[in-house]
């Protein structure tokens, strides 16, 4: 049973990472409709970024606060110079950013070397917490991530779904004729939600840096992770990343937990299963 708990904690938070990736993910690649496989790298840069942050300022939380500004500002970038001039062009935008990706993960070897790096998280998260009515005790750090995805998954749903700017970005990728015949600045709104997207990748970076650690090929396993959550969980909703992480994240777990031979077999078999019953994902729409 103890085995038990801890593989479902382990996988919740785990679960916790990938939505916070996934969920930038999801607004560009499910809802704005551009292909991103850059994104991976987003969430690598960003880390970095914000470890040199940390180590510059001795603040955990400047260096949280760099990785997604900085992020966010390259993705801003990258919406004006690249998918701007390639809107629904899908093949174009898949090979365009796979050479960005591969171009940055150079550049971020050669910057960063090989080696691994791992934060200096605040004492504030250090040790572990007794769990109520439970003879076991878990990382305090692990149990913030989770609270963390918690907050920002509830903050973007009210964005999309109850704001004004949550409107536009829907009717936009819908009819961006005719939003832009009402006088609003349709480009404006995809530059702030690409902007935010990829921001919410670097936030990841720093995070997941400081739970785990950072070094080449983090990139790729992220991406990939990315792409399970939002088909699982269907593209475009936040409500599906949030499922579809909770579901990849816990069957990583109990998967290396129960038959690490074939762990890494259950997410591609989860996959597959949500494909053949509901191709759109779980709460994605037809």
């Amino acid at each position: 049973m103890s085995l038990f708990i801890l593989t479902f904690l382990n996988g919740m938070t785990l679960a916790a990472l990938y939505f916070l990736v996934a969920a930038g993910f999801s607004l560009i690649f499910g809802l704005m409709r551009n292909v991103n496989l850059a994104h991976g790298s987003f969430f690598l840069l960003g880390g970095y970024i914000g470890f040199e942050a940390a180590a510059a300022s001795g603040s955990w939380l400047l260096g949280v606060a760099a990785g997604f500004f900085a992020i966010a500002l390259v993705g801003m970038a990258l919406q004006v110079t690249v998918f701007r001039w390639l809107a629904g062009q899908e093949l174009r935008q898949t090979l365009v950013t796979i050479a960005i990706s591969v171009i940055a993960a150079d550049l971020m070897l050669a910057a960063w070397g090989a080696q691994s790096y791992q934060f200096d998280m605040p004492e504030i998260f250090w040790g572990a917490l007794d769990l109520p009515g439970l003879d076991l005790r878990y990382s305090r750090y692990r149990l913030f991530i989770l609270l963390v995805a918690v907050v920002i998954g509830v903050a973007l749903w009210l964005i999309l779904n109850k704001s004004r700017l949550g409107l536009m970005i829907r009717a936009g990728v819908d009819n961006r004729e005719m939003l832009e015949a009402t006088g609003i600045n349709v480009q404006a709104v995809f530059v702030l939600t690409f902007g935010l997207g990829a921001g919410l990748a670097g936030l990841a970076g720093v995070i997941g840096g400081t739970a785990l650690s950072l070094s080449p090929g983090e990139d790729l396993r992220y991406l990939l992770a990315s792409l399970v959550v939002v088909i699982v969980g269907g593209m475009g909703s936040v409500g599906g990343a949030a499922l579809g992480a909770i579901l990849v994240g816990l069957a990583d777990s109990f998967g290396l937990a129960y038959s690490p031979t074939y762990g890494v077999v259950y997410t591609f078999v989860l996959m597959i299963a949500i494909l053949t019953w509901r191709p759109q994902g779980l709460l994605g729409r037809a």
